[in-house]
């Protein structure tokens, strides 16, 4: 089964850090850019960050200098490294596959969605 599946969430303090996981199965990650997407209550699914095929990054400026995407091919997976988070960070975190132009990543989704993982920050 081709698959994307995230981990890694969880409850942190306000200034605390977290590392999500986007683990693939069925299919081999390291040829695919992949985007992590946000979405807090009440609001829209937003984009936070991707990674190209070439490990090329790239963020939204509310993220930019907190937030860092890598990835390990040999483990098939991706990693969002999330500091100094804040309240306003608090949401389910998702990743997919996104589109990749002229060898550089854009939050540009495929339309599929795992169940993502919950990061919440208490103040």
């Amino acid at each position: 089964q081709v698959q994307l599946v995230e981990s890694g969430g969880g409850l942190v303090h306000s200034g605390g850090s977290l590392r999500l996981s986007c683990a693939a199965s069925g299919f081999f990650l390291d040829e695919y850019a992949v985007g992590w997407f946000r979405q807090a209550p009440g609001k829209e699914r937003e984009g936070v960050g991707c990674i190209s095929a070439g490990a090329q990054t790239s963020y939204v400026n509310s993220v930019k200098g907190r937030f860092t995407i890598t990835r390990d091919n040999a483990k098939n997976t991706v990693y969002l490294r999330l500091d100094n988070l804040q309240p306003e960070d608090t949401a389910v975190y998702y990743c997919t596959s996104v589109a990749e132009k002229w060898s550089s990543c854009v939050l540009e989704d495929f339309g599929s969605w795992g169940q993502g993982t919950q990061v919440t920050v208490s103040s």
